[in-house]
């Protein structure tokens, strides 16, 4: 299990994460109200503007301050030490 930072020390988990998305387009508005309307949503913005909308396999909508390609490029990286792990196996 891999743990991608999101920002402000806030984690999440690779193995769930379905997607990360910006904020902007009005279905992902709807997605956002919606997992707040049935409690799923999680606030990880500390009160700055959300910049990504993370949707985890737990039906989890979870909001950050953090760019969308930042937060990726994080689980690129994390991916690239799993990489180099199995090939230090080899």
């Amino acid at each position: 299990m891999r743990l991608i930072n999101i920002g402000f020390g806030n984690m999440i988990s690779s193995a769930r994460l379905v997607t990360i998305v910006s904020p902007d387009s009005a279905p992902i508005k709807r997605i956002v109200q919606d997992a707040k309307d049935r409690g799923r949503l999680i606030d990880a913005t500390y009160g700055r503007r959300t910049r990504a909308v993370i949707v985890m396999d737990s039906d989890h909508v979870i909001l950050s301050a953090i760019q969308p390609e930042t937060i990726a490029a994080r689980l690129a990286g994390s991916t690239a030490v799993v990489e180099e792990e199995q090939e230090d196996d080899e």
